[in-house]
């Protein structure tokens, strides 16, 4: 673990170098804190979800509504993780540069405190979308079940041809049915 501000803090999952808002195709994975089944089970090979496992859903499938320059492939919600397809396409300038509003709506300036902006997900990142995805689904989520938690981190994988996206592709839609098999099956 490494240290900040001579704590222990979780290192980084993602890849060192590599700009996370760089347009591509990324495969995220996001479980439930201690893998609890909050999101409903599996049945005859398909996966029934329940209020969580709904919300959890929708707020993934509204992800390019707030991020205008990504478009999804494809997911799955499983009993405690999800995975999904994120594809960052033709980002554009502008939507990495969020204005602050005071009370009158009037533009001011954001101030940058240097240490923070070098350890802060940027604007337009994967970091940042899941980061929003998390915190609604959270938000909601609790107003049915309090206990609802994600694990602190999340996987992702940089897609890099199109075997890969195929081979990926194909594990997400076949999840539910290799249930008994899966790394996450609890």
């Amino acid at each position: 673990m490494d240290k900040y501000k001579n704590k222990y803090r979780i290192s980084s999952a993602r890849l060192l170098n590599w700009d996370y808002t760089n347009n591509g195709a990324y495969f995220i994975t996001i479980c439930t804190k201690n893998r609890k089944h909050f999101y409903g089970e599996i049945v005859a090979n398909e996966m029934i979800l329940n209020e969580i496992g709904i919300t959890v859903q929708k707020f993934w499938l509204s992800i390019p509504i707030h991020f205008p320059f990504v478009e999804l492939g494809n997911f799955v919600v499983m009993p405690n993780h999800m995975h999904g397809i994120l594809i960052i396409e033709n980002r554009p300038v502008e939507s990495l540069n969020p204005k602050v509003y005071d009370r009158r709506n009037s533009v001011i300036p954001k101030q940058k405190n240097e240490q923070m902006s070098r350890i802060s997900p940027k604007p337009g990142s994967i970091s940042t979308i899941i980061r929003s995805y998390k915190s609604v689904v959270t938000t909601n989520a609790h107003l049915i079940d309090i206990n609802f938690d994600w694990q602190t981190l999340f996987h992702d994988h940089i897609i890099r041809n199109s075997k890969s996206l195929e081979t990926i592709q194909n594990y997400i839609a076949d999840n539910p049915k290799n249930w008994e098999n899966d790394e996450f099956y609890s």
